[in-house]
């Protein structure tokens, strides 16, 4: 685990609050389901996970934290703001070799297959989204329904096809695969999104980063290009 000193934020990244941290989020005025939510990740010591950061968030000694809360406390998604020195330190959400048992059984061969594609294009998956979860606080986050949500690291536009690639010869039927390619810089694509992009079937590609999302039409941010801001 690592401090804030260390390590530039990310998407998907998680962040351990220290004990003065949790304090001060738990002094704030929330409703009884929240506050037991908190309580229970706080007592645990829980991650949570860095979501995008609202522009002004550096400049005022803050960092954007997320919940999503698992079905005890209704699902909600719970948004924090908390003091940069109230994260003692960032970690990773677990990597889906070591998460296979959470699967459900009909999909482990396939699974084992899809870890023997990334390994042969070097890539390496971590799961987040509600598995990732499941594996982490133990509670149930995970739904009959739940996309298993990947985010994989690739090295440009040619290490981002290989893994597509291998992304797309996933066979099983549940959960189905979903997730994001997040390259060097911190941007990240959908995965299935880079796909239709690349095969010609959309003139843009959505690009999530820490501070916002933009369409891009070519390939040129991959290598750390200006990017146009998408007006909302």
């Amino acid at each position: 685990m690592r401090t804030t000193a260390m390590l530039a934020l990310r998407r998907h990244q998680l962040a351990h609050l220290s004990t003065s941290g949790w304090a001060t989020v738990l002094g704030r005025p929330w409703d009884a389901q929240a506050r037991d939510c908190l309580a229970h990740w706080a007592s645990h010591q829980l991650p949570l996970v860095v979501t995008r950061q609202p522009a002004d968030a550096t400049a005022d000694g803050w960092t954007a934290l997320g919940l999503p809360a698992p079905a005890r406390w209704d699902r909600r998604r719970l948004a924090l703001q908390v003091p940069h020195a109230a994260v003692q330190g960032l970690g990773e959400f677990p990597r889906l070799d070591d998460m296979q048992e959470l699967l459900p059984p009909p999909a482990h061969g396939a699974v084992r297959e899809l870890l023997g594609r990334l390994d042969a294009c070097h890539a390496t998956a971590r799961v987040f989204g509600s598995f990732g979860w499941q594996a982490i606080s133990g509670l149930d986050h995970v739904r009959t329904g739940s996309d298993l949500d990947l985010s994989i690291p690739v090295d440009g536009a040619a290490h981002a096809d290989a893994v597509v690639r291998a992304l797309g010869s996933f066979e099983a039927e549940r959960p189905r695969l979903d997730g994001e390619l997040t390259f060097t810089d911190g941007a990240a694509v959908a995965w299935r999104e880079w796909r239709e992009w690349r095969a010609g079937h959309a003139r843009a590609v959505m690009v999530k980063r820490l501070d916002g999302v933009c369409l891009q039409r070519d390939t040129a941010w991959c290598a750390h290009a200006e990017m146009t801001e998408l007006a909302v």
